[in-house]
């Protein structure tokens, strides 16, 4: 069972309204590793589906945004567009957004991790810039509340997180999952490709995984297909409720904690017709050193950057761009 949780109270000072939902929120996060929160309106974030009109642009404009990978006389390696990918497990298509969507671009661009964002003409889509920044700063506000809550049901200080992920590079990603054809299939392992859900063979469109940070608040369209492996093994639809947005936690977050928040395994089915969704990954600064909080098990420290970095060059997106960023030193 996915909890809703109402996170409005996140926003104000101490209450009891507050302090229920932290324990909610800390109950769902060591238990499911999942929840649905909504009371997120007083942000006044556009609708993520006004977002979503950049995948009505002309393929020319979209390849215009290609990262590098897929287009290597494009100077972006880690922000911009992926397209569909035939025989590969997963299908989908969408763009990767960074800070500078929503604010000046950070310093250190020679860093790919810090790379500005290639985006549609304003002409092409006009106001979407706009709302895509809106919307940016919004789910920043909502990730900043959420790490609070979490840091207070740690028994930590509410702001204990709140340096690493000043100046933080947060992504912003859109995705459309079409139809998906026979003819993509073709060169993909059958046990990599089908499953079956309540009697129901369906295919993959997004592979299972754990996401590899700390917060994801992601947007569905209303079409099911999102779900988390529950305790007992079974996969659990996550309802994809409108005015909700779908929370989940990540290894370096599990770790982190001491492995007092749970990172689940999701993965995405396709649902025999199209489907979008918007995840927002709350995400904290290239130099920030995640180490062991106080009375939790050791673990060695890590800059976040690289760890982010060796795990995204192991994604198709990414593979053979591993040398572009060498491991920064831990200052002692």
């Amino acid at each position: 069972m996915i909890p809703l949780i109402d996170i409005a109270a996140l926003f104000g000072a101490d209450s009891p309204a507050r302090r229920a939902a932290d324990a909610a929120i800390m109950a769902a996060a060591a238990d499911a590793g999942f929840m649905t929160v909504t009371g997120f309106d007083a942000l006044a974030a556009p609708p993520p589906s006004a977002l979503l009109r950049i995948f009505s642009l002309p393929e020319a404009e979209k390849r215009r945004l290609w990262r590098q990978t897929f287009a290597p006389d494009h100077a972006n390696v880690y922000r911009g567009w992926f397209p569909l990918q035939p025989g590969s497990a997963t299908w989908k298509e969408g763009i990767d957004m960074g800070p500078d969507i929503a604010g000046p671009a950070r310093a250190g661009a020679e860093d790919p991790l810090l790379e500005p964002t290639p985006l549609p003409e304003e002409a092409a889509l006009p106001g979407w810039r706009a709302q895509a920044a809106a919307y940016y700063r919004a789910m920043e506000t909502a990730g900043q509340a959420l790490m609070r809550a979490l840091a207070r049901g740690l028994d930590l200080p509410e702001g204990f997180f709140d340096a690493a992920f000043a100046g933080g590079i947060s992504t912003l990603r859109l995705i459309r999952y079409p139809e998906r054809p026979a003819e993509s299939l073709d060169g993909v392992a059958e046990d990599k490709m089908w499953v079956s859900h309540q009697g129901r063979r369906m295919y993959l469109v997004g592979a299972p995984h754990v996401d590899s940070g700390f917060v994801t608040l992601l947007a569905q369209d209303g079409v099911e297909g999102l779900q988390a492996r529950a305790h007992s093994g079974e996969w659990i639809t996550v309802p994809p409720a409108p005015g909700t947005l779908a929370v989940n936690f990540g290894k370096l977050l599990e770790t982190w904690s001491g492995g007092r928040i749970r990172a689940t395994e999701h993965r995405v089915v396709g649902a025999g017709r199209e489907r979008h969704s918007v995840p927002f990954f709350y995400e904290p600064r290239v130099d920030a050193l995640i180490a062991p909080l106080p009375g939790r098990a050791a673990f060695p420290p890590v800059l976040y950057g690289d760890h982010l970095w060796a795990l995204m060059t192991r994604f198709i997106e990414f593979r053979g761009l591993e040398a572009l960023r060498p491991p920064r030193r831990i200052a002692s």
